[in-house]
Formats: structure tokens, sequence, C-alpha cells
């Protein structure tokens, strides 16, 4: 592996570790920006393109996630066998798998699909697809997937 390679593989985990470290503590805007400005986020709820489109749909989860009894407006998301190629310098490609629990135990769990982008010294998502595999029966997630529009 080239020292190039060391660093970029670095600098993309810290991508990752930051955006479960602000999906779990709430700070929507600041995970929004690990995002290009052009970004994606592909959930079974639908798309949000750009920052700004993020952050207000990670508002709204944040929302219904309070006002849900059954978690007590806590969640915590596990992320584990991260895989990275890079076709280009320039570019990553990663698959990895997630686990979310909430104070009521485990919610719901997926994998990620991932494309991104380096800026400058750091690497941005230019798309993320959160696909949900399974979610446990009463979860704060099943409520929203059966709520039209919901998602998990």
């Amino acid at each position: 592996m080239e020292p190039w390679e060391v660093e970029a593989r670095v600098a993309v985990q810290h991508t990752f570790a930051s955006y479960v470290r602000f999906a779990d503590s709430g700070r929507a805007e600041e995970l929004a920006a690990l995002f290009a400005d052009d970004g994606v986020l592909r959930t079974d709820a639908g798309d949000a393109r750009g920052p700004t489109a993020i952050a207000a749909f990670l508002e709204e989860a944040k929302r219904s996630l309070a006002a849900d009894r059954r978690g007590a407006g806590r969640i915590r998301h596990h992320v584990s066998s991260v895989y990275v190629t890079f076709p280009t310098r320039g570019e990553a490609r990663a698959s990895s798998y997630f686990l979310a629990v909430t104070a009521a135990g485990p919610d719901h769990w997926g994998r990620y699909r991932d494309r991104l982008a380096r800026v400058g010294d750091d690497w941005r998502f230019t798309e993320r697809e959160a696909i949900v595999e399974g979610h446990a029966p009463g979860s704060w997630a099943a409520a929203r997937a059966s709520t039209p529009g919901g998602g998990a």
C-alpha cells in the first residue's frame, strides 16, 4: 500500500467516525457539512441533496426520535466491516454494516453504500445510501416505516 492510500484511508475513516459522532449527538449541520455541496443522502424516506436539505432531513429525524418514548430520544450507531476502495486518488467507494440502538435496545440495521471525494485535505460524501434491512418490532424505525414518508 502506498503512503497516499494510507493517508486517504485514515481520512475516510475520520469522515465515517465524524458522521456517527454527529448523528448520535444530534449535530445535524455538522453532519451535513460532511457532504459535498451536491452530495446526496439516500434513505428509504427519499433523497436529500446538498447540506441544507440533509440538515433539514436530520433535524426532522431528531424531532421524531425525541418524541418517541421507546427510544428515550437517544440513538447510537455502530458501524462495522468497512471496506474501502480508491478508483482514483481523489475518489473512494465504501460499504459497511450498521446497527442503530436506542435506550429500548436494537432498533434497526442495514448497510451503507458510499461514494466520497477528496476536497482539500478532507473527504466528503458525494453519496451515502443507507439501506435498512430490518428493524425490531415496535421500534422507532418500525413506527417511522409504517408512517407514509416516514422512512427509518
